[in-house]
């Protein structure tokens, strides 16, 4: 009975204690715990997970939230897709463990502006990190 006690009162510090920042966009929510970004809209039924170490802290580098235009984002994004997918389904050419599965972005589906600011700057990110190049990525700043 004293130990159940005390599992119970640790059990409640500890969620007492966990934070999360939630911040509601005009399509998005965006939850960021240490180096963890969700992106969920849940009345369109997509979720985007970014579970990479030192995204976080990379982006806060990078050209600020407005720099580029909506239609920028989404065609960049359509292109890194296409070639990242790509990458997934030849395994005996590019590193499984970088292309693990495939992304569902589907170019018909208004994402919103996080939602497409964020993915791109992954791709950028993933590109810098593992040395990678996507074909029409040449000439761009790091």
């Amino acid at each position: 009975m004293k130990y159940g006690m005390y599992a119970l009162i640790l059990g409640l510090f500890i969620y007492s204690c966990s934070s999360t920042k939630n911040r509601n966009l005009q399509t998005a929510s965006t939850n960021k715990i240490a180096d963890t970004v969700r992106i969920a809209n849940d009345s369109l039924e997509y979720e985007i997970i970014i579970i990479e170490p030192g995204f976080n802290s990379w982006i806060v580098t990078q050209r600020s939230r407005g720099y580029y235009s909506e239609p920028f984002l989404e065609n960049r994004n359509r292109q890194y897709v296409i070639e990242y997918n790509q990458r997934v389904l030849q395994p005996q050419r590019f590193n499984p463990n970088l292309y693990q599965q495939t992304i569902n972005y589907e170019s018909t589906i208004h994402y919103g502006y996080e939602v497409n600011y964020l993915l791109y700057n992954y791709f950028l990110f993933f590109e810098q990190r593992y040395n990678q190049r996507f074909v029409f990525s040449r000439g761009r700043r790091f």
